[in-house]
């Protein structure tokens, strides 16, 4: 093979047997070129993350030629009609011409991880547009029933199904769903947590089978929480409808909310934290006290969301165990208690304009409730573990300057008892703790 000008060669003699002319002919001579050590580069990983001018250009593409293609299947080639419909095609075929054009330029597995990619994220944006399409309905919807004062501040009482909005609220069906939702999540939350917290801590068949059973409620249909309440309380004791027994049906629904999310969570604690509390001679309540509880901390106010959200949106146990009624009522052991989700299921169905603005109102308040309750739960809840309070710092500093005054009464105390003085004073430098 003829070398190339200035690239220097290598001269590989083969081996081969003598031949028969002569015992001194000259062996065939092959020359290979010697790739110098700076061409030598190591193969660099092409970022798949960053966003290229071709990719901008496939994405325009891509959409362009499914809604072209679309309209003409739509509109000229076959009888289809709907915008669902229309959206969903367009929607398939962008995907289909995107991994057409992302293959031209890329190899196989970049070209799946960018349809993959875009798969996912136009998914998101279908999800995020269809609720802020519902929020932004409901507010649309209720607008009129939100700028009147009397909409927070009175009750429906003296409100006839014909009054305009200028007349009547949803003060009782604001309070009777605090005060429903309140004594829910007192009894659900700690009952919750501490089964989550046996599951974790008590292995055995019994732990599995309390987990089996809040596996299995947490798919309980509503309607039956209602009715359980209805058979074993208001049938045996009260014999009429309460808010309490409204609370108490929110409770069955919520309870296993709670449980199941703080069980998750208390799974994600790391060993090495309940070992070393072992370690240090804590007992198992402790450990889970002063341990594992503050290390979820967030994970349990995202328990305590869940089930609130679960328990605050209920419409049919309420319906169930305490009914309507257009009073405020402040008692729940006394008479039915309004909700804000059952007001706005009646209202909605009402066959009058105003009436049916003003569930759309109720519902836009139940929204903005669990916005407050959500952002509540986060402040309280939110700091990661480890991370205190000032109110809990002074409260660690003090433990802290108590501590210190006892150990050094404790070393006096030895001392005065031992004339030698054999170390027993407890030695202290740094001035006072602050």
């Amino acid at each position: 093979m003829p070398d190339r000008p200035g690239q220097p060669t290598v001269t590989v003699t083969e081996a081969t047997p003598r031949q028969a002319t002569g015992p001194q002919a000259t062996p065939p001579r092959t020359t290979v070129p010697v790739r110098s050590a700076q061409r030598r580069r190591p193969p660099q990983p092409r970022p798949l993350s960053i966003l290229r001018a071709g990719d901008v250009l496939s994405l325009f593409g891509a959409a362009a030629a499914a809604l072209a293609g679309t309209s003409l299947l739509w509109f000229e080639i076959s009888p289809f009609t709907g915008a669902l419909g229309y959206v969903v095609v367009a929607w398939f075929l962008f995907v289909f011409f995107y991994a057409v054009l992302v293959s031209f330029d890329e190899n196989r597995p970049t070209m799946w991880d960018r349809v993959s990619a875009v798969i996912v994220q136009s998914l998101g944006v279908v999800l995020l547009g269809s609720l802020a399409y519902v929020v932004g309905y409901t507010f649309w919807r209720g607008r009129t029933a939100l700028d009147h004062l009397n909409f927070y501040t009175k009750d429906l009482r003296s409100t006839l199904p014909n009054d305009p909005l200028t007349s009547g609220g949803v003060l009782h069906a604001l309070v009777g769903t605090l005060i429903e939702v309140g004594i829910a999540m007192a009894v659900a939350v700690p009952f919750g947590i501490l089964a989550a917290v046996f599951m974790n801590e008590v292995p055995g068949r019994f732990a599995r089978f309390v987990r089996t059973v809040v596996e299995a409620m947490t798919a309980l249909p509503d309607v039956l929480a209602g009715l359980f309440i209805y058979a074993t309380f208001i049938l045996i004791f009260t014999h009429r409808p309460s808010g309490f027994a409204a609370a108490l049906a929110l409770a069955v629904t919520a309870l296993p909310i709670v449980c199941r999310a703080a069980d998750v969570v208390l799974r994600l604690v790391p060993g090495g934290l309940t070992e070393a509390s072992y370690a240090l001679g804590s007992g198992q309540w402790r450990t889970v006290r002063f341990v594992m509880l503050p290390t979820v901390r967030s994970g349990l106010a995202t328990a305590v969301i869940l089930g609130a959200a679960r328990a605050i949106g209920e419409t049919a146990p309420v319906l169930l165990t305490s009914g309507e009624n257009p009073f405020l009522n402040y008692n729940p052991f006394n008479g039915p208690m309004e909700s804000l989700p059952l007001l706005a299921f009646e209202q909605t169905r009402a066959p009058e304009a105003s009436e049916i603005a003003r569930g759309f109102g109720t519902a836009v308040l139940l929204l903005v409730l669990v916005l407050v309750l959500f952002a509540i739960a986060r402040a309280i809840g939110g700091r990661g573990p480890g991370q205190l309070s000032a109110r809990q710092q002074r409260r660690r500093v003090a433990a802290s300057r108590r501590d210190y005054i006892r150990f050094e009464r404790r070393a006096v105390a030895a001392g005065s008892s031992n004339p030698r003085g054999d170390e027993l004073t407890l030695g202290y430098s740094g001035g006072d703790i602050k």
